[in-house]
């Protein structure tokens, strides 16, 4: 099993102990007729506290993380070889700032800025990603995170349906934030439309099917660089990513718009 490094570093941190903006969200109720168990607060939590280690102690710096995770005992060299993966290494060289290589070696240092819940089926993970979407939008409109757009990805039409369903039982019962979902393929539009996408407490939130982005552009097929948005997403994979080497590729695809971001 995998070792939990970030899980160490942000159980360490006290979230009492973050700032008050940081602390003053309802953890406990999600609908009329859902509220959520200690667990799933916990996780909520957690990943507060790791949004605040990256974007306010480590000032959004990769490296900074980096040596964290080292100093918590992370020894596994996870840097990316070109050589081993030449076909999906030319996605990566794309974005020589953002993946500099060194030595034909891209450091796993730019690509550490991400976390994940560890939950078993029907534990209540699309909750979860509910209410970490108005933790998110709160934090945007309040300047306390950067600016920046926010992608639900689902590998399955269900997987989005129970989502949508989820949203507008949130909706119907928080009536001070509304969450308003879009189709990743209307972002031009809507963003032409909506400048200030979290204003007057509404929170813009675009979803898609994770497995029908790509590097080309075709009827459902959506090509990630045309919403690249200089890599400023923050991206909530409702599945983590576990398809084979030929398909790789898609894996980076999710990575490269939330480089700048999470």
């Amino acid at each position: 099993m995998s070792k939990l490094y970030l899980q160490n570093i942000v159980e360490d941190i006290s979230f009492e102990n973050l700032p008050a903006k940081w602390q003053g969200f309802d953890f406990s109720r999600f609908s009329k007729d859902k509220t959520l168990f200690d667990f799933q607060k916990q996780g909520l939590q957690n990943a507060l506290k790791g949004l605040w280690l990256y974007f306010k102690d480590k000032k959004a710096d990769k490296k900074a993380l980096f040596e964290q995770y080292k100093l918590n005992g992370l020894e596994e060299n996870f840097d990316y070889n070109l050589n081993r993966e030449r076909k999906a290494a030319k996605y990566l060289l794309e974005y020589p700032e953002d993946y500099p290589v060194v030595n034909n070696k891209i450091s796993f240092a730019h690509f550490i800025n991400r976390m994940s819940f560890w939950m078993a089926t029907g534990s209540g993970k699309t909750l979860i990603i509910v209410k970490l979407i108005e933790f998110l939008g709160k934090l945007i409109a309040e300047k306390e995170l950067p600016t920046g757009d926010i992608l639900f990805l689902a590998h399955r039409d269900d997987l989005l349906e129970q989502f949508k369903n989820h949203v507008e039982e949130f909706n119907s019962f928080n009536f001070d934030t509304k969450i308003n979902l879009k189709n990743l393929r209307d972002y031009e539009s809507v963003k032409r439309e909506n400048a200030l996408p979290f204003a007057k407490n509404e929170i813009t939130v675009f979803y898609y099917r994770s497995d029908l982005i790509s590097d080309e552009h075709k009827e459902k097929i959506v090509n990630f660089r045309n919403y690249d948005n200089s890599g400023k997403w923050y991206i909530l994979l409702d599945e983590a990513y576990n398809g084979d080497k030929a398909d790789s590729k898609r894996k980076f695809s999710f990575s490269f718009p939330s480089r700048n971001g999470s």
